[in-house]
Protein backbone atom coordinates (compact mmCIF):
# COMPACT_ATOMS: atom_id res chain seq x y z
CA UNK A 1 0.00 0.00 0.00
CA UNK A 2 0.74 3.93 -0.35
CA UNK A 3 1.21 5.86 2.94
CA UNK A 4 1.11 8.64 3.86
CA UNK A 5 2.32 9.58 7.43
CA UNK A 6 1.83 13.09 9.02
CA UNK A 7 3.59 13.45 12.31
CA UNK A 8 6.13 10.89 11.79
CA UNK A 9 9.12 12.26 13.45
CA UNK A 10 6.81 11.91 16.79
CA UNK A 11 7.18 9.45 19.18
CA UNK A 12 3.95 7.38 18.39
CA UNK A 13 4.46 8.86 14.06
CA UNK A 14 8.22 7.60 14.19
CA UNK A 15 6.75 3.86 15.63
CA UNK A 16 4.21 4.48 12.96
CA UNK A 17 7.00 5.06 10.35
CA UNK A 18 9.06 1.52 11.22
CA UNK A 19 6.48 -0.77 10.90
CA UNK A 20 5.44 0.65 7.37
CA UNK A 21 8.86 0.27 6.22
CA UNK A 22 9.28 -3.04 7.86
CA UNK A 23 6.36 -4.36 6.42
CA UNK A 24 7.28 -2.99 2.36
CA UNK A 25 5.06 -0.60 2.02
CA UNK A 26 5.45 2.52 0.11
CA UNK A 27 5.64 5.34 2.29
CA UNK A 28 5.53 9.24 2.00
CA UNK A 29 6.08 11.38 4.89
CA UNK A 30 5.60 15.40 5.55
CA UNK A 31 7.85 16.60 8.06
CA UNK A 32 9.73 19.89 8.62
CA UNK A 33 13.04 18.65 8.74
CA UNK A 34 14.85 15.57 7.13
CA UNK A 35 17.68 15.62 9.65
CA UNK A 36 15.09 14.15 12.09
CA UNK A 37 14.84 10.70 9.64
CA UNK A 38 18.43 11.18 8.72
CA UNK A 39 19.16 7.71 10.74
CA UNK A 40 17.27 5.73 7.92
CA UNK A 41 18.23 4.16 4.90
CA UNK A 42 18.33 6.42 1.82
CA UNK A 43 15.38 4.50 -0.89
CA UNK A 44 13.19 3.72 2.06
CA UNK A 45 10.57 6.16 1.87
CA UNK A 46 9.78 9.19 0.04
CA UNK A 47 10.61 12.58 2.76
CA UNK A 48 9.16 15.64 1.79
CA UNK A 49 10.34 18.91 3.85
CA UNK A 50 7.47 21.17 4.35
CA UNK A 51 4.30 22.01 6.34
CA UNK A 52 0.90 20.50 7.16
CA UNK A 53 -0.09 24.08 6.95
CA UNK A 54 0.92 24.92 3.44
CA UNK A 55 -1.93 23.13 1.12
CA UNK A 56 0.68 22.91 -2.11
CA UNK A 57 3.13 20.57 0.60
CA UNK A 58 0.23 18.65 1.67
CA UNK A 59 -0.69 18.34 -2.10
CA UNK A 60 2.82 17.03 -3.01
CA UNK A 61 2.53 14.42 0.05
CA UNK A 62 -0.68 12.98 -1.02
CA UNK A 63 0.08 12.27 -4.60
CA UNK A 64 -0.47 8.50 -4.95
CA UNK A 65 -1.09 7.73 -1.74
CA UNK A 66 -4.32 5.11 -0.78
CA UNK A 67 -4.59 6.02 3.20
CA UNK A 68 -3.14 8.49 5.74
CA UNK A 69 -2.30 7.94 9.17
CA UNK A 70 -1.42 11.18 11.11
CA UNK A 71 0.62 11.16 14.55
CA UNK A 72 0.03 14.94 14.68
CA UNK A 73 0.62 16.55 17.95
CA UNK A 74 -0.94 19.83 18.60
CA UNK A 75 2.65 21.20 19.30
CA UNK A 76 1.28 23.97 21.94
CA UNK A 77 -0.63 25.57 18.50
CA UNK A 78 -3.14 24.82 16.41
CA UNK A 79 -1.87 22.94 13.95
CA UNK A 80 -4.54 19.97 14.10
CA UNK A 81 -7.30 22.96 13.86
CA UNK A 82 -5.81 24.51 10.89
CA UNK A 83 -4.00 21.90 9.31
CA UNK A 84 -6.53 19.30 9.25
CA UNK A 85 -8.93 20.58 6.78
CA UNK A 86 -5.89 21.36 4.08
CA UNK A 87 -5.39 17.61 4.86
CA UNK A 88 -9.12 16.42 4.47
CA UNK A 89 -9.78 18.80 1.19
CA UNK A 90 -6.79 17.18 -0.22
CA UNK A 91 -7.74 13.57 0.58
CA UNK A 92 -10.89 14.12 -1.36
CA UNK A 93 -9.33 15.64 -4.43
CA UNK A 94 -7.11 12.96 -4.36
CA UNK A 95 -9.82 10.27 -4.04
CA UNK A 96 -8.19 9.01 -0.26
CA UNK A 97 -11.25 7.65 1.88
CA UNK A 98 -8.91 6.12 4.61
CA UNK A 99 -7.55 8.20 7.51
CA UNK A 100 -6.49 7.02 10.93
CA UNK A 101 -5.17 9.63 13.84
CA UNK A 102 -3.95 9.37 17.11
CA UNK A 103 -5.82 11.83 19.50
CA UNK A 104 -6.07 11.91 23.05
CA UNK A 105 -8.69 10.09 25.55
CA UNK A 106 -9.52 13.83 26.89
CA UNK A 107 -12.11 13.61 23.76
CA UNK A 108 -13.72 10.04 24.26
CA UNK A 109 -17.19 10.33 26.21
CA UNK A 110 -17.24 10.99 30.31
CA UNK A 111 -18.42 7.75 32.27
CA UNK A 112 -19.44 10.38 34.99
CA UNK A 113 -21.46 12.92 32.54
CA UNK A 114 -22.23 11.30 29.61
CA UNK A 115 -23.18 14.48 27.48
CA UNK A 116 -19.52 15.44 27.79
CA UNK A 117 -16.34 14.59 26.51
CA UNK A 118 -13.99 13.52 29.44
CA UNK A 119 -11.37 16.39 28.97
CA UNK A 120 -14.61 18.39 29.63
CA UNK A 121 -15.92 16.92 32.63
CA UNK A 122 -14.46 15.85 36.43
CA UNK A 123 -13.32 12.41 34.64
CA UNK A 124 -10.14 14.01 33.69
CA UNK A 125 -7.76 15.35 36.40
CA UNK A 126 -6.20 17.67 33.75
CA UNK A 127 -6.07 21.73 34.53
CA UNK A 128 -4.98 22.68 30.95
CA UNK A 129 -7.15 21.52 28.15
CA UNK A 130 -6.04 23.44 25.30
CA UNK A 131 -4.48 20.27 23.88
CA UNK A 132 -8.00 18.63 24.39
CA UNK A 133 -9.46 21.35 22.68
CA UNK A 134 -7.33 21.22 19.71
CA UNK A 135 -8.00 17.06 19.05
CA UNK A 136 -11.77 17.90 19.83
CA UNK A 137 -11.31 20.11 16.77
CA UNK A 138 -10.03 17.74 14.56
CA UNK A 139 -12.87 15.13 15.48
CA UNK A 140 -15.64 17.48 14.80
CA UNK A 141 -13.67 17.68 11.10
CA UNK A 142 -12.91 14.60 10.89
CA UNK A 143 -17.13 13.58 11.96
CA UNK A 144 -18.35 16.35 9.06
CA UNK A 145 -15.57 14.92 6.80
CA UNK A 146 -17.52 12.06 5.20
CA UNK A 147 -14.12 10.06 5.26
CA UNK A 148 -13.59 6.55 6.76
CA UNK A 149 -11.92 7.97 9.89
CA UNK A 150 -10.70 6.10 13.00
CA UNK A 151 -9.31 8.17 15.89
CA UNK A 152 -7.09 6.37 18.41
CA UNK A 153 -7.24 7.97 22.01
CA UNK A 154 -4.59 6.79 24.31
CA UNK A 155 -4.72 7.62 27.75
CA UNK A 156 -1.45 8.93 29.46
CA UNK A 157 1.19 7.72 27.34
CA UNK A 158 4.92 6.57 28.25
CA UNK A 159 7.65 5.53 26.08
CA UNK A 160 6.95 2.25 27.80
CA UNK A 161 7.81 -1.46 25.99
CA UNK A 162 6.06 -3.18 23.63
CA UNK A 163 3.39 -5.06 25.63
CA UNK A 164 1.26 -6.68 22.64
CA UNK A 165 -1.66 -6.80 24.57
CA UNK A 166 -4.20 -4.04 25.71
CA UNK A 167 -7.33 -2.90 26.41
CA UNK A 168 -9.60 -1.18 23.82
CA UNK A 169 -13.26 0.38 23.81
CA UNK A 170 -15.32 2.02 21.11
CA UNK A 171 -16.14 5.77 21.99
CA UNK A 172 -14.80 5.02 25.52
CA UNK A 173 -11.39 4.73 27.73
CA UNK A 174 -11.15 1.29 28.98
CA UNK A 175 -12.05 1.27 32.99
CA UNK A 176 -9.50 1.90 35.63
CA UNK A 177 -7.26 2.89 32.89
CA UNK A 178 -3.86 4.00 33.44
CA UNK A 179 -1.70 4.06 30.72
CA UNK A 180 -0.97 2.64 27.29
CA UNK A 181 3.08 2.62 25.81
CA UNK A 182 4.04 4.30 22.46
CA UNK A 183 4.79 1.25 21.16
CA UNK A 184 1.45 -0.58 21.95
CA UNK A 185 -0.70 2.69 20.73
CA UNK A 186 1.57 2.99 17.54
CA UNK A 187 1.27 -0.94 16.36
CA UNK A 188 -2.61 -0.23 17.13
CA UNK A 189 -2.75 2.89 15.15
CA UNK A 190 -1.26 1.48 12.25
CA UNK A 191 -3.23 -2.02 11.92
CA UNK A 192 -6.28 0.37 11.61
CA UNK A 193 -5.12 1.18 8.63
CA UNK A 194 -5.70 -2.36 6.77
CA UNK A 195 -8.90 -2.93 9.36
CA UNK A 196 -12.83 -1.67 8.77
CA UNK A 197 -13.58 -2.76 11.85
CA UNK A 198 -13.65 1.08 13.91
CA UNK A 199 -14.71 3.08 11.14
CA UNK A 200 -16.03 6.32 12.46
CA UNK A 201 -15.04 5.33 16.11
CA UNK A 202 -13.07 6.80 18.55
CA UNK A 203 -11.11 4.12 19.83
CA UNK A 204 -10.01 4.32 23.67
CA UNK A 205 -6.71 2.08 24.70
CA UNK A 206 -5.44 1.12 27.82
CA UNK A 207 -3.89 -1.37 29.56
Amino acid sequence: MKLLILGATGRVGRQVLNNAIKDGHQVTVLVRSKDKLSDLEPGLLEIIEGNVLNASDVEAAMKGAEAVISALSTDGADVLSQGLPLVIGTMKKAGVSRIVTVGTAGILQSRVSPDLLRYQSSESRRSLTRASQEHHQAYSLLEASGLDWTIVCPTYLPEGTRVGSYRIEADYLPENATEISVYDTADFAYEQLFSQKHLHTRVGIAY
